[in-house]
């Protein structure tokens, strides 16, 4: 579930998976393979993505819609 919604904030934000990766301080593809849940972020990485996509972290872990 996480995989998707990064996936889909992403897109709706104009971000590129380099263009995050660069604000995670990451490669772009550990974006990809979040987007494909082969790898599950850190709490770091999911609290960043709630502050750069203005969203809580529960929705990110699919808790909440």
């Amino acid at each position: 579930m996480y995989g998707i919604r990064i996936k889909l904030l992403r897109i709706e934000t104009g971000l590129t998976q380099s263009q995050l990766a660069e604000k995670l301080s990451i490669t772009a593809s550990t974006v990809g393979k979040y987007e494909r849940e082969e790898l599950q972020p850190n709490i770091d990485v999911i609290i960043e993505l709630s502050k750069i996509f203005e969203v809580s972290t529960d929705f990110l872990l699919g808790l909440e819609d």
